[in-house]
């Protein structure tokens, strides 16, 4: 019975999974699951999997099925009691089931529908970090550590060889002899740090549409790295003419005004790697939203030698996704490709041009192919 349940458990988790793969791109691009976000599990709303339900008939066809009564005598109130205005119903209602995933379930489930290759971090031989496993199994050790499971078997295991096993009355209690615990193994493994340096234009050309974009793409990108990395770190710039770092409420939600200088940015980023993260150590992703304008030609240019010199030699990626804005001139997404062309490999670019294009550009900033 125990592994009939288990079949049918697990053949749920499937058909749950390949809804859930079905709808991906819907949740991707209308926010769904952030507002859905508990510590470390998300909920999913999956109207399409029908939930078991009583059937009733039309009422002129109902009976009682037993004690006193007439054929054909209705059971409940009729059609026309109720409160005020309010008849009883006699349909079924709708249901939406959600369905609780893990932020690594829901990762891989991005990563499978997406094709995103697993990364490699950089390095990751110089930095090794001891933990605390429980790897190892004993025949004694405080109650606290019991294995409780292991206990069992050894206990079972003892009765039927000895045949004291009794298959009409199936008891199995442990003795001492049976009792097995957890043993700890000091375990030395590489550790790899990384860090996502997001950036944002904030200037009046960009509008709340195009800040919600940013909001999405930017959820499922750092989900996925945190899937792919042990303690990540996030750090958020927002820019005009000038740059300041924030946390995240106030990256997703800020409005400005005033002209654009990108250069301000990226300097405030190169700067946060020179103090905190030195490349020899730390996997590095920057990602830059912007709907491509920028106050003139020479800042551009500063900004191009700077993605040249310091970001393609000390960071594992550096995105840029221009946002589709009525306001924006779209220049900047030209001069990276024009300067750039198809290389270097760590720059990746993507036109955004609107929500359904949020699945679009996370195939081209973690895929395995550049746009």
């Amino acid at each position: 019975m125990i592994l009939k349940i288990e079949q049918d458990l697990n053949r749920f988790k499937q058909i749950v999974r390949g809804k859930i793969k079905q709808e991906l791109k819907r949740f991707i691009t209308n926010g769904e699951l952030i507002g859905k976000q508990g510590k470390n599990l998300v909920s999913i709303p999956l109207a399409q999997i029908d939930i078991p339900h009583f059937r009733y008939a039309d009422h002129q066809t109902g009976g009682v099925g037993q004690g006193e009564g007439e054929v054909g005598t209705p059971v409940g109130v009729g059609e026309e009691e109720g409160d005020g205005d309010k008849k009883a119903g006699n349909q079924p209602g709708g249901h939406v089931l959600e369905v609780d995933l893990t932020m690594e379930e829901l990762a891989q489930l991005l990563g499978e529908e997406l094709e995103l290759p697993r990364i490699e971090p950089k390095d990751s031989q110089k930095l090794v970090s001891t933990r605390y496993a429980y790897r190892g199994v004993r025949t004694s050790g405080p109650e606290s550590l019991r294995h409780f499971k292991r206990t069992y078997k050894q206990a079972l295991k003892r009765q039927i060889i000895s045949g004291q096993y009794n298959f009409a009355k199936p008891i199995v209690i442990p003795y001492g002899e049976d009792r097995r615990y957890r043993s700890v193994k000091v375990v030395q493994e590489p550790q790899s740090k990384a860090v996502i340096i997001y950036m944002m234009d904030v200037s009046g050309s960009m509008g709340q549409e195009q800040k919600e974009i940013v909001r999405l793409e930017s959820f499922w990108i750092d989900m996925w790295l945190r899937s792919q990395y042990k303690g990540l770190e996030s750090r958020y710039i927002i820019h005009d003419a000038v740059a300041r770092e924030v946390d995240q409420q106030t990256f997703y939600h800020t409005r400005e005004s005033g002209g654009t200088i990108i250069s301000s940015a990226y300097k405030l980023a190169l700067k946060m790697i020179h103090d905190h993260y030195n490349p020899a150590f730390w996997n590095i992703y920057c990602f830059h939203f912007s709907d491509g304008d920028n106050w003139s030609g020479n800042d551009t240019n500063e900004c191009l030698g700077l993605l040249e010199k310091d970001f393609f030699p000390f960071t594992n990626l550096f995105c840029y996704g221009q946002v589709e804005s009525e306001y924006g001139s779209g220049q900047f997404l030209k001069d990276l490709k024009e300067r750039f062309g198809d290389a270097p490999e760590r720059l990746r670019v993507s036109k955004i041009e609107g929500k359904d294009k949020i699945v679009d550009s996370i195939k081209v900033f973690l895929g395995k192919t550049k746009q």
